[in-house]
């Protein structure tokens, strides 16, 4: 039996990287961190658009409706400047909210810089989607998915992505199954209670 894909959309809100005037960083952070972290297939969907709540709310609902992703992550716009929008549009097309999410990045953050209290990544359910705010800085985005190890690669602090497979199961329907995300635990071991391991 083939495995199923499981598609994984990639945006970067970025006003600046959108028009070309700088190269965008946060897609290749992404992408480079997840064929690293993820051992079972996956296909990408990308997307560089600017620092626009219309424009990022489209771009979210057209991954998951149109292109079926089943989860997507967003870097960039969550600040508390005035152009940083990007929980205001994952809000707006969310069916459910996920504060743990958030709560986590900060806490992650906060071992390195005071100013991670005024980021406000957000993370949210649309349909069977998973979609969740990341950091802008590339280091950032490996730190608050990878959680934090000491000198013996121990794990001190758990990042994001080892509840992001078992929260995946969990939206699966009997008529459309998520595909069983699997991860080098080297990097990240994935937590699921024994009840959802597979062999």
């Amino acid at each position: 039996m083939t495995k199923q894909f499981t598609k994984i959309g990639l945006v970067s809100i970025s006003d600046r990287a959108s028009k070309g005037i700088y190269e965008d960083k946060g897609i290749p952070s992404l992408q480079g961190w997840l064929e690293q972290a993820i051992v079972s297939p996956i296909q990408f969907e990308t997307r560089l658009i600017a620092d626009e709540q219309a424009i990022i709310e489209t771009t979210l609902k057209e991954l998951v409706d149109t292109a079926g992703c089943h989860l997507i992550l967003t870097t960039g716009g969550t600040g508390p400047a005035l152009r940083d929008v990007t929980p205001e549009a994952t809000l707006a097309v969310a069916d459910k909210e996920m504060p743990g999410f958030g709560e986590q990045m900060r806490q992650i953050s906060l071992h390195f810089v005071p100013t991670a209290i005024l980021s406000r990544q957000v993370a949210v359910i649309r349909k069977q989607c998973l979609i969740i705010n990341l950091p802008g800085q590339p280091k950032a985005i490996a730190q608050t998915l990878e959680g934090l190890k000491d000198e013996h690669h121990q794990v001190k602090v758990h990042g994001l992505f080892a509840a992001v497979p078992y929260c995946l199961d969990l939206l699966s329907t009997q008529e459309n199954s998520m595909p069983y995300l699997e991860t080098n635990e080297a990097i990240v071991k994935a937590f699921r209670p024994k009840s959802a391991l597979k062999n």
